[in-house]
C-alpha cells in the first residue's frame, strides 16, 4: 500500500503555517489540509488534542513519514534534506547562509514580535486595542529597514540570485504582515520588488492564504 499522505495542521494567515505550504508546493508534494482556527473558540491551537502534536500551541504541525514535525524552518530544513529535488538552498556555501540569513531576520528577528499571541497580550496590558495595529507597524517597519539593507545586496529576481530560496519563503508571509499593518512598501523598493516577482510562481499562489480552504470568503477575491 502507498504511504499515508503528509498531514499538515495550518491556519490560512499563519505566516509560519504558510512557509511550509510554499516549501510543500515547490516540492511537489500533496498533503492533507486540515485547519486549525487561531480565533475561534479562544483559539484552537490551545486544545489539550492540539497541544499534544505542538505543546507550543502554534501552527503549523505537519505529519510526514511516521513522525510530527513542529517550527517552520525546521519542518522546512527536513522537506528539503529528505526530497532534494528542487532544491530552496543554494549550492554555493555563501548564498546558501545569506539565503538563511534573511530568513532568521524574518523568522526571528520580525515576525514572532507582532504574531498574535504577543498582540493579544499587547492589548491586553494597554487595555487598547489599537495598541495591537501601533506595534505590529512599528515592529514590522524596524525589521524591514534592516531587511531591505541586507536583501539589497543579495537580490537578483529574487532575494538571493536568481533562483527561488528559503528566505524567499519567508519574505512573501512577511511582506502579506506589513500590508495587513499599514506598512508603506514603497520605502523598501527591493522588498517590495522581490515580492512581486514570487508572487507570479504557481507555487506561491498555490500557498496563498485565499487559495485555503479555511480562507473566509468575504476575503476571496
Amino acid at each position: 500500500m502507498p504511504p499515508d499522505p503528509p498531514i499538515l495542521y495550518s491556519y490560512f494567515r499563519s505566516s509560519a503555517s504558510w512557509r511550509v505550504r510554499i516549501a510543500l508546493a515547490i516540492k511537489g508534494i500533496d498533503y492533507e489540509y486540515r485547519a486549525v482556527n487561531l480565533i475561534k473558540d479562544g483559539g484552537q491551537q490551545r486544545t489539550s488534542e492540539y497541544k499534544e502534536r505542538n505543546p507550543m500551541a502554534q501552527v503549523p504541525a505537519l505529519v510526514i513519514d511516521g513522525v510530527t514535525l513542529t517550527q517552520s524552518l525546521a519542518i522546512i530544513e527536513y522537506i528539503e534534506e529528505t526530497r532534494p529535488e528542487n532544491p530552496i538552498h543554494p549550492k554555493d556555501p555563501v548564498a546558501r547562509a545569506q539565503a538563511r540569513k534573511l530568513a532568521e531576520i524574518i523568522n526571528s528577528g520580525i515576525q514572532p514580535i507582532q504574531n498574535l499571541s504577543v498582540l493579544q497580550h499587547v492589548e491586553k496590558l494597554t487595555s487598547r486595542p489599537e495598541s495591537k495595529a501601533e506595534w505590529g507597524h512599528f515592529f514590522i517597519n524596524k525589521g524591514f529597514v534592516a531587511l531591505e539593507k541586507e536583501i539589497a545586496q543579495t537580490a537578483g529576481k529574487y532575494s538571493v540570485g536568481d533562483t527561488v530560496t528559503i528566505a524567499d519563503l519567508c519574505l512573501v508571509p512577511q511582506v502579506y504582515n506589513a500590508n495587513r499593518f499599514k506598512v508603506d512598501l514603497d520605502a523598501f523598493p527591493t522588498i517590495k520588488r522581490v515580492a512581486a516577482a514570487l508572487a507570479e510562481l504557481d507555487a506561491f499562489k498555490k500557498a496563498d492564504p485565499v487559495a485555503q480552504p479555511d480562507c473566509p470568503e468575504d476575503l476571496k477575491p
